[in-house]
């Protein structure tokens, strides 16, 4: 029995599918390199090089350079070419600000309708910090500390504003200043991850709220004096 041919829109959806997730695939490791550190802030974005380097056509590494444009990570000049974005630190201080008031509000959401499970999750969390700063290990203690604070806005289920708040956190990853996140400092952030907890246990939304903006403003302020200290370039970023 003849197997009968697939019609051309057909084979066009299917030629359209494995475009979308090559380009996907793409435009995540592109992303990742720049997250990363791997591109540099203000590194050319070159095409040809990347399609090279990842073993694609220019096709995909196009279209993820056009998304890479609108998510912020990438910049187009007319007449000099598209880069990987610089964020200077006036950018980079209203990037605090923001991230505090959704760190409040994702705060208030969980104090009033977080379950049992998730704020044990979140205390559970800010424990395994306390051990990795025991133990000096700052490698574990940031990433533990960026899924809390992923995890606080997952378990805020509101989509916009974890969206939005992931958007911000990519833009900080822009800038390769860091704040100090030595054991004091460590001590001192995980110090407000715990009063965070305590507030979300307590159902009290308004100190919720507050402890959860102080948190990132707080983040703002440590990163300010490692400026002002001038050793922003071989300390480890609390992100927060």
């Amino acid at each position: 029995m003849k197997t009968p041919s697939n019609p051309p829109d057909a084979i066009a959806a299917i030629m359209l599918s494995r475009t979308q997730s090559l380009t996907a695939i793409v435009c995540d490791e592109i992303e990742r390199r720049i997250l990363k550190g791997e591109m540099k802030a203000g590194e050319r974005f070159n095409e040809q090089s990347l399609a090279n380097a990842l073993g694609v056509s220019r096709g995909p590494v196009r279209e993820a350079r056009r998304f890479l444009e609108k998510a912020g990570l990438v910049v187009s000049t007319p007449g000099r070419g598209t880069f990987v974005r610089k964020i200077d630190q006036a950018e980079l201080a209203e990037n605090y600000d923001l991230r505090a008031l959704l760190t409040g509000f994702a705060c208030t959401r969980i104090a009033e309708a977080g379950t049992v499970r998730q704020k044990n999750a979140l205390a559970a969390l800010v424990a395994r910090m306390e051990t990795a700063i025991d133990g000096e290990d700052e490698t574990t203690y940031y990433a533990l500390n960026v899924e809390f604070h992923s995890l606080l806005m997952v378990h805020a289920r509101h989509k916009a504003a974890e969206r939005i708040y992931q958007d911000l956190v990519k833009e900080s990853h822009l800038s390769r200043q860091m704040s100090l996140a030595r054991t004091p400092k460590m001590k001192e952030s995980n110090a407000e991850h715990a009063e965070m907890v305590q507030a979300i246990i307590a159902r009290d939304t308004e100190r919720a709220r507050l402890a959860g903006e102080t948190h990132v403003l707080n983040g703002k302020r440590r990163w300010l004096d490692a400026l002002s200290l001038g050793s922003s370039n071989d300390a480890v970023s609390d992100r927060d």
